[in-house]
């Protein structure tokens, strides 16, 4: 099945999952290790709005940043490569245009790139072989401001979902309580307050969502 390409400029909800019934996260450092990494990776070229990483799977929402940006870094890259072998005679002469193709080509092979790093040390450290992700991991557009507060919501909410825990503070691999942080947290917490006009309505929002999971369960178990 093709997948969608992550486009400039465009949120979406990601995720994914262990391939099989492994764990992709053993113990307290693989979560560690992994936040690292997607920090090296994927902060360059995209805001992250949400997060919560489980056992067996992850979510995130972002918006990946704008094509200029996401150019600048192709074009810096592309400028350190080519001072590394400015002694070879007529060796490039940098980037001039780089097409959309290439700016789609980079965005993927950022999220491969993390996908390969953690799964490479993970494998070293457990003595393990093969992939550890599905391939092709799955993505959601986003489009509009309702679906994304929902899928915000829905990621803090996963753990709860999954009986991992019973409330969103309860949970540490998660950006729940990112927004207590301010401007310092992992994730774009003044612009996601922004969006939900406020942390009372913040908090408001995310309770209600309990309680309606909570009222599925109760109806379920009848």
């Amino acid at each position: 099945m093709t997948m969608t390409a992550l486009k400039p400029d465009t949120s979406y909800h990601i995720f994914n999952h262990a391939n099989g019934f492994e764990n992709i996260f053993l113990h307290e450092a693989n979560y560690y290790y992994f936040l690292e990494k997607y920090l090296l990776y994927i902060n360059p070229i995209a805001e992250t709005y949400a997060y919560c990483l489980m056992p067996n799977h992850f979510h995130i929402i972002v918006r990946i940043r704008k094509r200029n940006i996401i150019e600048e870094i192709i074009r810096k890259k592309e400028n350190n490569f080519e001072n590394t072998f400015s002694k070879v005679p007529n060796f490039g002469k940098g980037v001039v245009n780089i097409s959309d193709s290439e700016i789609l080509k980079y965005i993927s092979k950022q999220f491969a790139n993390l996908f390969s790093c953690y799964t490479q040390s993970f494998n070293k450290v457990y003595h393990r072989k093969g992939s550890l992700f599905i391939k092709n991991f799955k993505r959601q557009t986003i489009t509009d401001k309702e679906y994304f507060l929902h899928s915000v919501i829905y990621v803090h909410r996963n753990p709860v979902h999954h009986g991992f825990c019973n409330d969103f503070n309860a949970w540490t691999y998660s950006s729940y309580r990112d927004v207590f942080a301010g401007e310092h947290g992992f994730t774009e917490n003044i612009k996601l307050l922004k969006l939900f006009d406020g942390l009372e309505i913040y908090l408001s929002q995310h309770q209600t969502s309990l309680e309606k999971l909570a009222q599925i369960d109760d109806f379920n178990s009848i």
